[in-house]
């Protein structure tokens, strides 16, 4: 979850007003960028213990951090994040660092910014004693020994999340995922995109499934932190209707927003909880002896507590993989630029998709976690239409024809879907082997094997 940023002051005056804030958002071609989002859970080395805020864990390893030309972010005096150039490096509730990258105009600039940051974590990292290892479900701890940050808005959520289903703290503490954020130019575009990449969350899922074991054991899951997410709250979670009525846009979708409920609102450097109210009636001035007047600011803050299996903000938000290796996060970068930012590619994946009514691809969120691409699809299996995308993705990266000091275009970072979707082991089902094999059941190798 994203750092606090600078709060817009400006009174809302009405719906449409919040609609022209998000279609503020469209970009010509030229200018759409590439932003991905990267979460890896810290530990010991010595015994793979969850690293604490402090001493010696989460807090250090930001300062550390924060000397290779990073400006820190502070929370009642505790360092809870840092910026640098567009980029931002920021805090979940159970010490998962995560990078938000700066836009970037090429999956090029986003294997060399993910390279660099890296190389910072495993410089101040390696003389506490610490690493870090992208997984999309914590393999060993159990929720009580997941140590909680110093970061004020997770109180309000660590609250209210129980209230409202049975795996939100888990999601909270226990998660890690990989995201690509992708512009859009109009809001008919946005529409388009949108809908094709709800779709094909659930592909993704399997794609990237990386979370197979639970305290240490296999846990019947080849996605758990997918599982999780189908326990954390139905009323800003799953693949939401809306999307899929006639007549969607940005108005539209405010609506749906509005009546989505809150968790906080920023008020002099402090967090006022709302939790369980709604933005309309924020709007309508209901808690204004409480909050003051809603602004756009707390709009901004909002979206960012709607966790859709893709998020429309500015942008668009691709949230369904877990996290995984550096070439597997490179990969969901790949595939979803490749079919979203080259117009034949987007018309070709939405042939793939077009005849199935979007019911059929939410129903693929209850099978996905489990067999992932074994789940049964069009008389076949999931991975067949993996395949079919992935070779479009192929074409559009190759289409867009952007290419590295190498040589090589984009494409090239495709070439971890390309041996999964034929027939090479997903993520957790090589964990799974490795387990039933060569670790001999100990599930503890994983941290050294799937650390950057």
């Amino acid at each position: 979850m994203s750092n606090p940023g600078e709060a817009d002051g400006t009174p809302i005056r009405s719906v449409r007003q919040l609609a022209e804030y998000m279609a503020a958002g469209c970009k010509p071609e030229e200018l759409w960028r590439i932003g991905t989002e990267h979460e890896k859970f810290g530990f010991r080395r010595a015994g793979n213990a969850p690293l604490p805020y402090a001493p010696d864990g989460i807090r250090a390893t930001l300062e550390g951090i924060g000397r290779q030309g990073w400006s820190p972010i502070l929370d009642r005096g505790n360092v809870i994040g840092l910026t640098r150039e567009g980029a931002s490096v920021s805090l979940e509730p159970g010490g998962q660092l995560e990078l938000s990258g700066a836009p970037v105009a090429d999956l090029h600039e986003t294997a060399a910014e993910m390279e660099r940051h890296f190389a910072e974590v495993r410089a101040v990292a390696g003389p506490l004693g610490a690493g870090f290892a992208p997984l999309g479900f914590h393999p060993l701890a159990t929720r009580a020994e997941i140590p909680w940050m110093p970061k004020s808005r997770y109180a309000i959520m660590r609250r209210y999340m129980p209230l409202k289903g049975g795996l939100g703290l888990d999601m909270m503490l226990r998660t890690c995922t990989v995201q690509v954020n992708l512009d859009f130019a109009s809001e008919a575009d946005m529409v388009r995109k949108l809908r094709l990449s709800l779709l094909l969350q659930p592909v993704a899922t399997a794609l990237f499934a990386n979370s197979p074991f639970t305290e240490g054991r296999p846990n019947g899951f080849l996605s758990a932190r997918a599982n999780v997410w189908a326990d954390t709250d139905p009323d800003r979670t799953g693949i939401p209707a809306v999307a899929f009525e006639d007549g969607f846009g940005f108005e539209r979708y405010v609506e749906w927003l509005l009546d989505v409920p809150m968790y906080f609102v920023l008020r002099d450097g402090a967090y006022v909880d709302l939790a369980g109210r709604s933005f309309r009636d924020h709007m309508a001035g209901r808690f204004r002896e409480e909050a003051g007047p809603a602004t756009l600011g707390d709009f901004a803050d909002h979206m960012t507590t709607a966790f859709t299996e893709v998020r429309l903000k500015r942008f668009l938000e691709m949230r369904g993989a877990d996290a995984g290796s550096p070439a597997m996060m490179l990969a969901q970068s790949a595939f979803w630029v490749g079919l979203l930012y080259d117009a034949a590619a987007l018309e070709a994946a939405r042939a793939l998709v077009a005849r199935h009514p979007w019911q059929d691809f939410a129903a693929l969120r209850e099978v996905v976690p489990r067999r992932a691409l074994d789940a049964p699809w069009a008389g076949g299996t999931l991975r067949n239409l993996a395949r079919d995308l992935v070779a479009v993705a192929r074409d559009g990266l190759r289409a867009r024809a952007r290419r590295g000091v190498d040589g090589r275009d984009e494409s090239v970072y495709l070439a971890p879907l390309e041996a999964i979707v034929a027939g090479a082991p997903t993520q957790a089902e090589h964990w799974l082997q490795r387990f039933h094999g060569v670790w001999a059941g100990n599930a503890a190798h994983i941290f050294a094997e799937a650390a950057i």
